[in-house]
């Protein structure tokens, strides 16, 4: 096949092209140039570091590369995305939303217009494909790495163009294979932050946008307790940096509601979380997206709730207008609207939705 890799730069987009191209497909590879750092945030922005480490690594193994610049549709698709969903008092998650609008969605178009039969990924996802045509989403071999809950959103028209060829390993596997074929970003550590953003913290670039609005802190019998800055420096569970003292040497003060309707920052001690109102079990999911077939009856599955949260199993249920009705067997911490949803039968994906 002739195959497009979206090399970030890390190690394990690299070792996709390198498995690749053992493979005999015909192999290019490409850097996504969807940011570039303002000076006014805080924060790391290595996209220079990462389009050299890419070209290093692309030069290591003999396959063409280029750079192309997607600023417009990454502020259009994800950064827009986010900050709409900050303002209206939700918590988007634009990693999620990256896939499916940019490495699946603007870079995979671009791949089909050059002659491209697929976009290939450093993700820890197995693509199985089946007798009817379709194909699946299952679980990555490293659980500790697994990171379906990120392709949750994908369609299957674009699962039948992806390709996941590291999904196999394990990641001590993995850099040993980048050390052994000797990839020049063997030992470079893994990237964490905004998908294409960098080491930004979320409260500093939000900060950079969204201006701030001041308002009370209380805690949940609505006692005042402080100010806090703006609802969108926030978020559902967070014990830390909160603004005010704990009172106690034994507990700590943990956000258990945003109230955007008045403008306040509820909070409660850990021990009265549960009776706060941070625990449930029963949720709505809109936006549904199926990798294949949707699910169209009552039936249990199993749900991850947020990344790295195991599996849990759900009763889930499709309503009339499009959404569905899930409970958990067991009550769900800090789940918060505008989160994702990823949605499972054993290790196969099937979808995910938006937490209403």
């Amino acid at each position: 096949m002739k195959v497009l890799v979206a090399l970030s730069g890390g190690v394990d987009s690299s070792v996709a092209a390198l498995l690749l191209t053992r493979q005999g497909h015909e192999v290019s590879c490409a850097y996504m140039k969807n940011w570039v750092n303002e000076e006014e945030i805080a924060g790391h922005c290595p996209w220079e570091e990462d389009i050299r480490d890419a070209r290093d690594a692309a030069e290591s193994l003999g396959t063409p590369f280029e750079v192309v610049n997607f600023i417009r549709d990454y502020r259009e698709r994800v950064v827009k995305y986010l900050l709409d969903g900050y303002r209206s008092g939700i918590t988007p998650n634009p990693d999620v939303m990256c896939n499916r609008e940019m490495k699946f969605g603007v870079l995979l178009d671009f791949a089909l217009a050059q002659g491209f039969e697929a976009v290939a990924t450093g993700h820890y996802a197995v693509r199985r494909d089946t007798p009817d045509g379709t194909a699946q989403v299952w679980e990555g071999a490293d659980k500790n790495k697994d990171q379906t809950y990120f392709l949750a959103l994908l369609r299957q028209e674009q699962i039948k163009r992806a390709l996941f060829p590291i999904g196999h390993l394990q990641k001590p596997e993995l850099r040993e294979l980048a050390r052994r074929h000797g990839l020049p970003n063997a030992e470079k550590k893994d990237s964490q932050g905004i998908c294409f953003i960098g080491q930004v913290k979320m409260a500093d670039f939000l900060a950079h946008y969204l201006p701030d609005h001041p308002g009370p802190i209380t805690d949940h019998m609505g006692r005042n307790l402080g100010e806090h800055k703006g609802l969108h420096r926030f978020t559902l569970g967070q014990r830390k940096g909160l603004g005010i003292p704990s009172n106690t040497d034994h507990e700590h003060y943990v956000v258990v509601r945003k109230d955007y309707r008045t403008n306040t920052l509820v909070v409660a001690f850990e021990s009265r979380a549960a009776e706060a109102g941070l625990y449930g079990t029963e949720f709505r999911l809109h936006n549904l997206s199926w990798t294949s077939l949707p699910v169209a009856s009552p039936t249990p599955l199993l749900a991850k709730p947020r990344y790295r949260d195991p599996s849990q199993e759900i009763h889930f249920e499709p309503l009339a207008d499009g959404s569905a009705r899930i409970v958990f067997q067991h009550p769900q911490r800090a789940v918060t609207s505008g989160q994702i949803c990823a949605l499972y039968d054993g290790e196969r994906l099937l979808g995910g939705g938006v937490y209403l």
